[in-house]
């Protein structure tokens, strides 16, 4: 067994054998009892636990150690009920479907006037998460790492893993459409941007290579930032492989190390992982090496202003078993850093959430169908429900309209 595949064994999930116990376990956990309960009396959604069955009917969720689930939430919230599924404490057939209910009424769910103990309750990021220069790399590497092998099994030829641009209504999209919605996504972002003969490109964020391939097409040269060494590792061969090696240059450095000036820089979906403290270092860093006339295109995962202000300071689920130091910006908290601090300009957004809640069917889908070939790259049976509930978890989010993607075009006066 190889380091990587050690990494999401099962001697992975320090302390998730171990349930929550005593006084203040139980206390906690009869309170959460009662608040679980009387959300879910308010949803279209069915519950079954004790031989109960609650909710106004809908998609179904299972409670199969009663006990053990309000053990979790109660100490744990968020991230004991995503840990009490990934135990099998419950399950759902339906497990998107289940959730997007819950992303809807994500606000309603606990009373306004509990609300505001929010900040007594939760628990705060480790500030070994923190995405400064020291932990950058290691937040990545816990995600981008994991393994080449397992992204290919359900991401599409293109190697992209971000929101695709589906042609006409994305609910009606096929798995056999996905990879031409991915080029859709990169050619509109660098059209955007401006990309083509001569244009020096910078872009942060490096993916598998796509992005470099299809502007060095155009006539572009590349100056492509990643931290992943798995990602540099097969976007230097996918680029040698389509000969442009002699115009993208694919480097591990932190975005913040960057040099040169570039006509365009583009980032897709990388901001995410920058963390709420650095937003205005990592639009700084892009103002002061955009050229003169410049345009910069993102593509941005983002949720509601007030939401973002409310859980900025919160240790989720995703933090602790997905993307470690990952935090989702408002569209009005872009347009406020790059107004007051750069001299770039935001023109509207182009918003794509229903597109990227189809993207993430498509690949759970494709996840699911090869199960076995993840087992046999040395993944554990735990690992299949943390990233089945991941991407069912996410899907949920978009088609609710709790958080958006949107193509983000800056320029300059």
């Amino acid at each position: 067994m190889t380091i990587e595949q050690e990494r999401v064994s099962a001697n992975h999930w320090p302390g998730l054998d171990v349930v929550p116990s005593g006084p203040r376990s139980q206390v906690s956990a009869r309170i959460a009892k009662r608040l679980f309960r009387a959300a879910i009396s308010r949803l279209d959604v069915t519950v079954m636990a004790d031989g109960e069955v609650f909710g106004k009917g809908g998609p179904t969720m299972v409670i199969t150690r009663p006990e053990e689930f309000y053990l979790r939430i109660g100490r744990h919230q968020l991230i004991g009920f995503g840990e009490a599924y990934l135990t099998g404490a419950w399950d759902a057939e339906d497990l998107g479907g289940f959730l997007q209910v819950l992303a809807a009424e994500m606000q309603n769910l606990v009373p306004p006037r509990l609300q505001k103990l929010r900040g007594l309750v939760v628990k705060r990021p480790p500030r070994t998460q923190k995405s400064s220069t020291k932990n950058s790399r290691s937040n990545i590497a816990h995600h981008y790492d994991l393994s080449n092998d397992l992204f290919r099994l359900f991401l599409d030829p293109t190697l992209s893993y971000s929101s695709a641009l589906f042609e006409g209504e994305p609910l009606e999209a096929t798995a056999a459409d996905l990879e031409a919605a991915q080029g859709r996504k990169i050619e509109r972002l660098l059209d955007e941007a401006g990309v083509g003969e001569g244009t020096r490109v910078l872009e942060i964020g490096s993916g598998w290579g796509e992005l470099c391939i299809r502007a060095a097409r155009r006539g572009a040269t590349i100056t492509s930032l990643t931290l992943s060494v798995e990602q540099k590792a097969l976007a230097d061969q996918r680029i040698a492989e389509a000969g442009f090696s002699d115009r993208c240059s694919v480097e591990i450095r932190d975005y913040r190390d960057v040099t040169g000036t570039y006509d365009a820089i583009v980032s897709v979906e990388m901001i995410e992982a920058v963390g709420w403290q650095f937003w205005r270092t990592y639009f700084e860093t892009i103002d002061r090496v955009l050229a003169p006339g410049g345009k910069v295109a993102i593509q941005a995962i983002t949720m509601p202003h007030d939401r973002m202000l409310a859980t900025r300071n919160t240790y989720t689920w995703i933090n602790k078993y997905i993307f470690p130091g990952g935090f989702l910006p408002s569209v009005q908290v872009i347009d406020e850093i790059t107004r007051d601090h750069t001299t770039l300009q935001m023109s509207p957004a182009y918003s794509m959430g229903q597109h990227y809640a189809r993207t993430l069917t498509l690949w759970d889908q494709a996840f699911l169908a090869h199960a076995q070939e993840v087992l046999a790259l040395g993944f554990d049976e735990t690992f299949l429900r943390m990233w089945h509930f991941y991407l069912e978890y996410s899907r949920a989010g978009f088609a609710a309209g709790y958080i958006d993607v949107n193509q983000l075009t800056f320029t300059r006066d």
